[in-house]
């Protein structure tokens, strides 16, 4: 009983060592697990930086240094004594963390100075950046200033405009009810007169046949009363006979009055208009032979005619001469094609516009900035009269055919037409709203041409100073517009390089050429009419044949080109421009 008493204890005893061991056991399974996701958790990666030792620090001191000799010395040296043993473990140990922290130290701080350089560098080129932004700012906030007030300013000027008209508005109407009443009453009084002539024509036709009859009757010497006898062959007339002779007296009194305008001229030296019957010499030209191709013409000689650009080209009617006007308030008279200079004019105080021979060769007409237009003769060598009605800067002028009118247009959006004999201003052109950039007369003609700055051509009959005809299409300032030499098509140019032919009797655009965006300043047709040259403000000249549709350009100058023009018999083209020369093109 004892042996299985002391078994049961023992038995006991090792469950109960058993049972402790596996609690033990997973409590321990239990902590590892969770430290080791703590450590999993919170270890991160990292580098375990040895200290370096004595020598090595001393060598990498000595490469950094550039010192080799040294270094070679050293390590002889250093090995030397380590093969002796006579260096010591604390000589040869670890270099001291002073040594190591001030060459970290030092590293840090060239690094240092390199970020501060480049943010340096940075912060100046923000700082200049920040400059020129604020200056754009500054500039964009005045020039956002004085538009505005240029915008009130024309809004004011509007309204103000706006309340002038509107008190001439009721005035206007009443003119224009009296103008109708008065076409009204002038159609009446024309179809009564026409009614009235064909009456007396009727009566005077019945008279001329009754006359002979009274003659026959008078002659008869049989047969004759006594108071028929006594008249001896005289015409007695009745009453309704002698009102019809003192109708047809007046009739005739009247159409003498008509066939006579001088009567009804305002000034006895006034010229009169001739009639338009005359014929074009050019429209009995056929296409001329003059070498069309475009890519022929060549420079052939180049001179420098004033000291500022050169503004407009003129070629003597008769002579193989030629006048430029400058910007330095003078015209020139050359030779061409040589070039030899003639004689230089001088009086006018600002820039010359534009100059033109008198179609008989003898009087030359100039325009100028400082509103005149200067009549000169070559006979006299001096400026004979000086027409002074514009109000702002004279542009163009031309001569009609017979030479006594001269047309003129200005930027005060109008032209005038000046007699030459009576010294006055016969018509002022209106209905243009801008500038007038240019005037034409028509050859063997009374109409006239002009091209505005408001996008527009105009057609007016000098006779009667009133518009024929408006062309619409440029998009832009129309700077220069010519008659061809037949008359039947017109060319012209704008400010954003467009060119335009337009066909008179159609009333159409022919053919538009887009040479821009550079401005064209001038546009000339040759003697045949189917070849333009185009002179255009980035240094070249357009030669455009119509009839192909060809352009191509001749360079040589070294700016703008200001004006071209054709020889009379096409032999020959000369331009002139802003780089103060005049070259010639064959």
């Amino acid at each position: 009983m004892a042996a299985v008493e002391e078994a049961d204890k023992y038995y006991l005893e090792q469950l109960d060592e058993d049972l402790d061991f596996a609690v033990r056991t997973v409590r321990e399974a239990v902590e590892d697990e969770e430290a080791g996701i703590q450590t999993s958790q919170a270890v991160k990666p990292s580098l375990i930086q040895k200290p370096e030792v004595v020598d090595d620090f001393v060598r990498n001191f000595l490469v950094r240094m550039g010192l080799t000799r040294t270094l070679d010395c050293f390590q002889t040296e250093w090995y030397e004594l380590q093969q002796r043993g006579l260096l010591h473990e604390e000589n040869i140990d670890v270099v001291p963390d002073v040594y190591s922290h001030n060459s970290n130290l030092d590293s840090e701080v060239k690094f240092l100075k390199q970020e501060v350089v480049k943010f340096k560098n940075a912060a100046l080129k923000a700082k200049e950046t920040y400059v020129k932004l604020r200056k754009e700012r500054d500039y964009h906030r005045m020039h956002h200033k004085r538009v505005v007030q240029e915008k009130n300013k024309l809004i004011d000027d509007i309204k103000r405009l706006k309340r002038h008209y509107m008190q001439y508005e009721p005035t206007l109407q009443q003119l224009k009810t009296k103008y109708e009443v008065a076409m009204k009453e002038k159609m009446l009084v024309r179809l009564e007169r026409d009614r009235v002539a064909g009456q007396i024509i009727g009566l005077q036709n019945t008279l001329k046949s009754m006359e002979p009859t009274k003659s026959e009757t008078f002659s008869k010497g049989h047969g004759a009363q006594p108071r028929q006898q006594s008249m001896q062959g005289e015409k007695v007339l009745g009453p309704t006979q002698r009102a019809l002779v003192e109708a047809r007296l007046k009739t005739e009194k009247s159409k003498d009055v008509v066939q006579h305008p001088e009567h009804f001229k305002r000034h006895p030296k006034d010229s009169k208009f001739p009639e338009d019957i005359g014929v074009n010499p050019s429209l009995n030209k056929k296409g001329s032979s003059v070498i069309i191709n475009t890519g022929n013409f060549r420079q052939t000689a180049s001179f420098q005619a004033h000291t500022q650009a050169v503004s407009s080209l003129a070629l003597h009617p008769h002579k193989q001469i030629l006048c430029t006007t400058s910007d330095d308030h003078t015209w020139k008279i050359w030779a061409v094609p040589s070039g030899d200079p003639i004689f230089t004019g001088s009086g006018h105080t600002e820039w010359v516009s534009d100059c033109e021979f008198h179609p008989n060769g003898s009087t030359l007409a100039t325009t100028s900035g400082d509103t005149t237009v200067k009549i000169w003769n070559f006979a006299e060598s001096g400026c004979t009269h000086t027409f002074t009605d514009h109000t702002s800067a004279v542009w163009s002028c031309s001569w009609h055919f017979c030479g006594d009118f001269l047309a003129t247009c200005s930027m005060d959006n109008t032209s005038k037409i000046w007699d030459l004999n009576s010294l006055r201003c016969r018509y002022t052109l209106r209905g243009h709203a801008d500038s007038v950039n240019s005037i034409e007369f028509l050859y063997y003609s009374n109409l006239l041409l002009s091209c505005s700055a408001d996008k527009t051509l105009s057609i007016w009959d000098a006779r009667t100073g009133l518009c024929v005809q408006t062309f619409y299409g440029h998009m832009h300032s129309v700077n220069h517009a010519t008659f061809s030499p037949r008359g039947d098509t017109i060319g012209s140019c704008d400010s954003y390089g467009v060119v335009k032919i337009w066909d008179v009797r159609k009333l159409a655009v022919m053919t538009s050429l887009n040479l821009g965006p550079h401005p064209t300043n001038e546009v000339v047709f040759n003697p045949s009419g189917l070849v333009v040259a185009v002179a255009s403000n980035d240094g070249t000249i357009k030669v455009h044949e119509i009839s192909t549709g060809l352009t191509s350009s001749l360079s040589g100058h070294g700016d703008a080109v200001q004006c071209v023009l054709f020889e009379q018999n096409g032999d020959f083209l000369v331009s002139g421009g802003t780089d103060k020369t005049v070259r010639i093109w064959c």
